[in-house]
This record gives C-alpha cells, sequence and structure tokens, in this order.
C-alpha cells in the first residue's frame, strides 16, 4: 500500500485524509496541536510541528512514503517541497513554493519579472524607513495566512501598533508594511486553479466577500460567476499563465487572490501554493463536476492525472453558487447556530466546525470560522439578495 504524509489535521484539512484514504493510501498524518481532529481519521499520527523541516523529514524517511502533502496550509507548503526534494517525490521546485509563501520574496519576484507589484518595506523591529510609501498602508507579517496579524492604516500614528499586532503571527518576527491598492470592481478575485503537467486546467475564479461590519480584511465567503468583464478575465488569465511559467509550477492547487484597478492593471496580491481553505475546492468540485481534493492528492502522489481543459468548465449554465464563513462579532461559548428557514433551503452542503460549550472568538482572522456552507441559488439577483443580508439569516447563539 502507498503511503502518503500529510501535513495539518485541522477541521478543514480532514477532508484531505479522508480522500487519501478513499484513494487507498495508507495516511500519517503530523500536526503538532494535540486538538486537532484529524488525528482521528487518518491511519498513523504524530504531534510534531508542520515546519519544523528536519522533523517532519524524518518521519518521511523512516515511513518510507511515496508523496505529501501540505493541504490548505501556507505554512507548511515549504515543508513539503522540501521534504519531497530530498526523497525525490513530486512536488514543485521548493524554491518557487519558499517564494509564494513569504510576502517579502513574492514581492520581489513580482518586481524582478514585471509583474504590478505595490511600494513595499519589510522590517523585523519598529524602526522602519517610510519615505516614498503612500497612505493608506497595508500591515502584514511576511509568512502568515488566513489575514492573520494583518491591518490598513490611513495614518502613521496606528503604524508601531499594527506592527506589533503583525509581528505576533510572523514565525520569523518580520513584517511587511505595503501601499494598498485600491480595486475598480465590487469584490477582490479569490479562489483556486489547478495544474496539469504546467497547464492551467482549470480556472476556479470567484468573487471574494467581506463582512465590512466586522473586519474587512477577512474573507466570509465567496460566489460564481465571476462578476467580472470579459476583458478583465483575459487580463487576470494572461497574469495568472505568466506567473505559473515563471515560477515552472508543474501540478497542484494554487489559491489566487487579486484585484484589477481602475487603470485596467492586474495586481496578484497573494498566491498561495496550496488548494484554498473554508471549502473552496468543495464549491468548485460542486461547480466544475470534477473532485478537486482527490485530483491534489493524486498528483501529489505522481499518478498520472487524463485532463481535458474541456472537461474541466463549469457543467451547468446559468446557475449561482456561493459560499459563506459562520462567523460571530462577539466572544463566548457556543450554545447553537440558528439558520433561518429560507437560507436553510438554498444550503447544499454545511460543515460546522464547533460544538456546543466551544469557545468562540471575535472573527478578526480566517482561524475564528465556526464553520462553512455551500448554498446554491436560482437567480443572480436571489443570491445577491441572500449574500447581502446574510447576517440577518443565521444566528450564533451563545452561553
Amino acid at each position: 500500500m502507498k503511503k502518503i504524509l500529510l501535513l495539518g489535521g485541522s477541521s478543514q484539512q480532514v477532508v484531505a485524509i479522508t480522500t487519501a484514504k478513499r484513494l487507498g493510501y495508507y495516511t500519517i498524518l503530523l500536526d503538532y496541536l494535540p486538538d486537532n481532529p484529524g488525528q482521528f481519521f487518518a491511519d498513523e499520527y504524530y504531534p510534531i510541528s508542520t515546519t519544523d523541516k528536519d522533523a517532519v523529514l524524518r518521519v518521511a524517511q523512516q515511513s518510507k512514503i511515496d508523496g505529501i502533502i501540505a493541504y490548505a496550509s501556507d505554512p507548511a507548503a515549504p515543508t513539503a517541497a522540501y521534504v519531497a526534494e530530498k526523497m525525490s517525490l513530486p512536488t514543485n521546485p521548493l524554491n518557487s513554493v519558499n517564494t509564494l509563501c513569504n510576502k517579502d520574496q513574492f514581492r520581489h519576484f513580482l518586481k524582478e519579472n514585471c509583474f504590478n507589484a505595490p511600494e513595499s518595506r519589510v522590517c523585523k523591529d519598529y524602526n522602519i524607513d517610510i519615505s516614498g510609501l503612500t497612505l493608506p498602508v497595508i500591515v502584514k507579517p511576511i509568512d502568515s495566512s488566513g489575514s492573520k496579524g494583518t491591518t490598513v492604516i490611513k495614518s502613521w500614528e496606528y503604524l508601531q501598533s499594527a506592527l506589533k499586532y503583525a509581528f505576533l503571527f510572523s514565525r520569523s518576527h518580520s513584517a511587511i508594511v505595503e501601499e494598498y491598492i485600491e480595486k475598480k470592481h465590487n469584490y477582490l478575485v479569490g479562489g483556486d486553479i489547478f495544474i496539469n503537467n504546467g497547464e492551467i486546467k482549470l480556472w476556479g475564479l470567484l468573487n471574494c466577500h467581506r463582512d465590512m461590519k466586522v473586519n474587512a480584511l477577512v474573507p466570509v465567503g465567496k460566489s460564481y460567476p465571476l462578476e467580472l468583464d470579459d476583458s478583465d478575465v483575459r487580463l487576470i488569465k494572461n497574469e495568472i499563465e505568466r506567473l505559473v511559467h515563471k515560477l515552472q509550477i508543474k501540478f497542484g492547487s494554487i489559491n489566487i487572490e487579486l484585484i484589477v484597478d481602475n487603470n485596467n492593471e492586474v495586481w496578484l496580491l497573494d498566491v498561495g501554493p496550496r488548494a484554498g481553505g473554508n471549502l473552496i475546492p468543495e464549491l468548485l468540485s460542486i461547480i466544475f463536476n470534477v473532485d478537486l481534493v482527490e485530483l491534489a492528492i493524486k498528483a501529489s502522489m505522481g499518478e498520472i492525472l487524463e485532463l481535458n481543459t474541456k472537461d474541466m468548465i463549469s457543467q451547468e449554465k446559468n446557475v449561482f453558487f456561493a459560499s459563506h464563513n459562520l462567523h460571530s462579532d462577539k466572544i463566548g461559548k457556543l450554545d447553537r447556530i440558528q439558520f433561518d428557514s429560507n437560507l436553510e433551503k438554498k444550503i447544499i452542503e454545511k460543515k460546522i466546525y464547533k460544538s456546543k460549550g466551544n469557545d468562540i472568538e471575535y472573527f478578526n482572522d480566517a482561524s475564528k470560522t465556526l464553520g462553512t456552507i455551500i448554498m446554491k441559488f436560482e437567480s443572480k439577483e436571489e443570491m445577491k439578495k441572500t449574500l447581502d443580508n446574510i447576517n440577518e439569516l443565521y444566528r450564533i447563539v451563545l452561553k
């Protein structure tokens, strides 16, 4: 039986473990958090940090694995590539993975290769040269994900506190301060693409929604189809294809977040060498009638994927899908989550990560998500009305 090493066992990563088992692989899980749910699904489990490259390599070599994957995890992606290169297993280039997972390196790569990149500064302490930077700016850790430690400031008086917040979430105690680029469209563009043999086979581009009342920086869901002009979509695809080829990405899911500005310029904000979280692969699997989780697992094991671009286009016309990350603007202990009956009728998939009595935190980064729902609508108008008012269509009841 072939063995796969999975890095991370959070609620959102369990699907990778169960999919690998369904495909007949022996699953080995690493996650240092003692309460990770993945350990109860994997065949074998070790409480080891997924960012400890040498420790992960030792387990991989001792277990004689056939493949490794960091599903929906930016911090673990460089580890997976490192181990795979050491053991001559399927992987994208380690240098490229490192570039995408470090915001400073990524910005440098963009500038070197004639992509648009905001003016930025990197610092490890509170001494930073802000000359040449124009407000507003966004301050974030260089090596984190899920909008953790991220702040937009419109006055330099808040820079120190924003840096302090960013440092809390940086493994290297480093932050990047960069100019905030305004988009011309209603939503950021998010979602996943899937690559096979160096070519993009699936364009899972989605509208990326925010809850402005809670945190304007943290995604609260996605919707489909993409609300952009065809000309903008062509520009986006050209830039992403150029990025994939420059970095020599060979296979797998890539998570994308970008905007188009008022001058019709594409800005790649974040590109992660892994599948997106919050049920993005599950949402796209429904839309495109493929199993993206299965494809990601098979690709990491070096399986040959016979994919034609025509097979990976939306199987339905005039359909409207959306996801929403359940969240709270209060703290406390969960009693229950109540859904309006009209919303319940639209839900086709529901994953709840919290149970009665669990601690609930204020939604200031993606890790505070309580669960995710996927909805299907009959019209664009119905979807918009629901998403615009979704906070009134369910209730987080706290004790």
